[in-house]
């Protein structure tokens, strides 16, 4: 029964933690990196697109000089995309859920945290306006902030967290019951040692 829960525990994390990280940092084809943030200035960035790169990710990367981003729920950075006049994507970034960033270089102490500021699920052809901005939290040392767009990405089903969360939850309960109540090993006649063959309690 333990192998059995290990596995579900296994199937849950790939298909709670692992599938939605791939499908969102690898799915499709990059289109490009910009720098929209350096030396405490923010600038606004255009990008030419086409239809056939729908679905577009729009996914930002924070370098900041920090372990974690603590910003307390409040907005580290603010995002919005238009096109012709209209908002097609507008997003606030908030950056605390990422556990793992990224080092920036082995000679400084800057971390690289990457947020998912959503999905363009349609695109037509023409330049795409692209603005961050500062949020309403505090005291996050910035460095630099980099736009990542990617096309033709795959979307991620929406029940896949649920129900990989709940797979881990069912694993790790049953796996953790079966260590305390599975028991141990039944015992082997083979191992007492063998009765006396004289005196008290001889056979």
């Amino acid at each position: 029964m333990r192998f059995l829960f290990v596995l579900i525990l296994l199937a849950g994390a790939g298909v709670g933690v692992i599938y939605p990280w791939a499908m969102t940092n690898f799915s499709g084809r990059e289109i490009g990196i910009w720098r929209v943030y350096e030396q405490g200035r923010f600038r606004p960035l255009t990008v030419p697109l086409k239809s056939r790169d729908a679905p577009v990710r729009v996914l930002v990367d924070l370098t900041a000089r920090a372990e974690r981003i603590v910003s307390q729920q409040r907005t580290v950075l603010t995002l919005t995309a238009a096109t012709n006049g209209r908002t097609v994507l507008a997003s606030t970034l908030q950056f605390n859920h990422v556990d793992n960033p990224r080092q920036a270089s082995p000679q400084l102490p800057d971390k690289i945290f990457r947020d998912e500021a959503g999905l363009i699920p349609a695109v037509s052809t023409g330049s795409y306006l692209f603005t961050v901005g500062p949020g309403d939290a505090e005291d996050i040392p910035m460095r630099a902030v980099d736009l990542i767009l990617r096309s033709g990405v795959g979307e991620t089903d929406s029940r896949a967290r649920p129900v990989g969360f709940s797979l881990m939850a069912v694993g790790l309960i049953g796996l953790l019951l079966s260590l305390r109540f599975g028991g141990g090993r039944p015992d082997n006649p083979n191992s007492q040692p063998p009765p006396p063959r004289w005196g008290r309690g001889a056979t």
